[in-house]
């Protein structure tokens, strides 16, 4: 028999407002609960997951337009896994992979959660964007 090792996949849909934000970090401390984690890697987690969904409240929809931001948390033995995705007009990253070119508007979120993180994937198109950040736990 293998050994059997925690696993769940956890997905949220949320209104692109910042007042949703702390819904998806209650969920992120939840999955806390099932494996256990280091408090500062927990936090870390937690400020990767509120730049990534900060990212696409601000930049994904026009004033005025509403949207969605779809959180889908992976947890196994071994890593978490965090995707944060939008359906919004999407984005361009500069040659040094900051958005748009904008590090002094507040443009550091992507830098912060790969900073924090120990992997990052950022997809962007006219039809939305999709960031996946990988945390391996020990």
């Amino acid at each position: 028999m293998g050994e059997e090792r925690d696993s769940g996949v956890v997905e949220l849909s949320i209104p692109a407002k910042a007042e949703y934000i702390a819904l998806c970090r209650l969920a992120l401390a939840g999955l806390a609960q099932v494996r256990a984690l280091e408090e500062e890697t927990l936090a870390d987690l937690k400020l990767a997951l509120t730049e990534a969904c900060s990212n696409s409240i601000r930049h994904a929809y026009e004033a005025g337009r509403t949207g969605v931001v779809d959180i889908r948390y992976e947890l196994n033995g071994e890593q978490l896994a965090v995707e944060v995705a939008d359906e919004g007009s999407g984005f361009e990253l500069d040659a040094t992979g900051a958005q748009n070119g904008d590090l002094d508007e507040g443009g550091l979120g992507l830098a912060i959660i790969r900073a924090v993180t120990d992997e990052l994937a950022v997809e962007s198109h006219d039809r939305g964007s999709r960031l996946r950040f990988v945390k391996y736990l020990n």
